[in-house]
């Protein structure tokens, strides 16, 4: 009871969030009627776990949105300074982590933001300041269409779901695997979330690359292997 009243504190009560966490996750497991270690099974309560998470940063009140993305900023900041800092404009209520970018570019770092080549390949990543224009890609989030191709070493990670071992669910289209498997040298993987949005475990499968870092409004932590 204590966690259902967190949770309602925090997105509200117009979310039915007893429905997210149990009956769409059971709605999955009949329907199917799989073997608990099936891959079809897996790959569905992979999928409703990305729904429901969305759903429940979606429902996050404005202020604490505001504030919890104060918070992660202010986290982020402990990392050693980078020196080409690749981050994800914020959509659908992800955490905005604009200010540690601030911070770092007038520390003397660069700014990145990634850019989709094509469906199947690794992202790329395009200088960005407050001055570039951006334009929506394919997926509508805002891009760079012009500007100095960057390789990061520090690249920040959205998190739909998120376990303590260190993997991520993002959106399933599998881009930030690809990267961060093709990079090299790899740049350190932070990633970036809402405490509502952590879970036991995401089930990783073998093609889900293992985060450096995980920082929240709770704090920052580092992944030991």
């Amino acid at each position: 009871m204590q966690a259902a009243a967190a949770i309602v504190a925090t997105v509200g009560t117009g979310l039915n969030w007893y429905s997210l966490f149990v009956e769409d996750r059971l709605a999955v497991d009949q329907i199917l009627g799989a073997d608990e270690d099936s891959t079809q099974l897996r790959a569905a309560r992979r999928q409703q776990l990305r729904q429901t998470m969305r759903q429940l940063r979606l429902a996050l009140r404005p202020d604490l949105h505001q504030a919890y993305s104060a918070a992660i900023a202010g986290h982020l900041r402990a990392l050693p300074q980078p020196q080409v800092a690749a981050f994800c404009w914020p959509i659908e209520q992800e955490p905005d982590v604009r200010a540690a970018i601030a911070h770092w570019c007038a520390t003397g770092s660069r700014a990145a933001l990634p850019v989709v080549v094509a469906p199947a390949s690794p992202l790329a990543f395009r200088a960005w300041t407050p001055a570039t224009p951006l334009t929506p890609d394919r997926y509508g989030i805002p891009t760079p269409a012009a500007g100095d191709w960057l390789q990061p070493d520090l690249l920040l990670l959205p998190l739909n779901a998120f376990d303590g071992a260190g993997y991520r669910l993002g959106y399933g289209g599998g881009f930030f695997d690809r990267t961060l498997a093709t990079l090299k040298p790899r740049p350190v993987a932070v990633g970036v979330g809402f405490e509502i949005n952590r879970v036991d475990s995401i089930e990783p499968e073998a093609h889900d690359e293992r985060l450096d870092w995980i920082v929240t409004e709770a704090g920052l932590w580092q992944i030991t292997p």
